[in-house]
């Protein structure tokens, strides 16, 4: 609820006054920030209209204030903004017309574009030789793992990303001729991955 009254006090040091109302009411304390931004500063004995909030303390104070015979700053955009969407409603109902002309032509400039790259892959299928579209013979089979002379299935392995435990890893290298799995060259392969701490066996 709005109240209309004046400014009574106004302290411009520090941004405070009081506000009475004409219904001869108490005093109202009102801050700066209260005011609409205009740049106008308040001053003693302006027409004001107000609506009244509890502060922090439970005392009354005024708030949301504006100067008589302003129209508030919400009420003149929504004011705009209908005058707005009139206007432009009105506007479009003039180029209504024109842009469904100007989409129906987009649609069939699409269309065509799309036929004529069909109608040329549809031709690039019909002129190509038949041996294009016969099965691709199956790649053959890897040749099966050699075994050792000692028995040891060698399978092409080599690196210790490729073995499973530190026993397979130490039997690849004895068994296996290039093996990449020790790098010092001390017998122990895979030691930073298999052949140490809780995975060494």
């Amino acid at each position: 609820m709005r109240y209309d009254g004046s400014l009574k006090k106004w302290n411009a040091e520090r941004g405070f006054g009081f506000i009475v109302a004409d219904d001869g009411g108490q005093e109202l304390f009102v801050h700066i920030s209260a005011f609409p931004r205009d740049g106008q500063l308040p001053t003693v004995g302006e027409r004001l209209s107000f609506e009244v909030e509890p502060d922090r303390d439970g005392k009354k104070r005024a708030v949301r204030v504006q100067r008589a015979g302003v129209v508030p700053a919400a009420r003149a955009h929504a004011a705009n903004r209908s005058f707005r969407l009139s206007r432009s409603g009105h506007d479009q109902q003039k180029t209504g017309f024109g842009s469904k002309l100007i989409v129906l032509a987009i649609l069939v400039a699409l269309g065509g574009y799309g036929y004529s790259k069909y109608a040329h892959y549809a031709t690039k299928i019909r002129s190509a030789p038949q041996s294009a579209f016969e099965p691709v013979a199956p790649a053959t089979r890897a040749e099966p793992a050699q075994l050792t002379p000692t028995g040891f299935q060698c399978d092409g392995r080599k690196y210790c990303s490729q073995m499973t435990s530190c026993t397979e890893a130490k039997a690849f290298l004895k068994n296996c001729p290039g093996m990449e799995m020790d790098g010092n060259h001390d017998g122990v392969p895979c030691e930073q991955q298999w052949c140490t701490g809780s995975f060494a066996e």
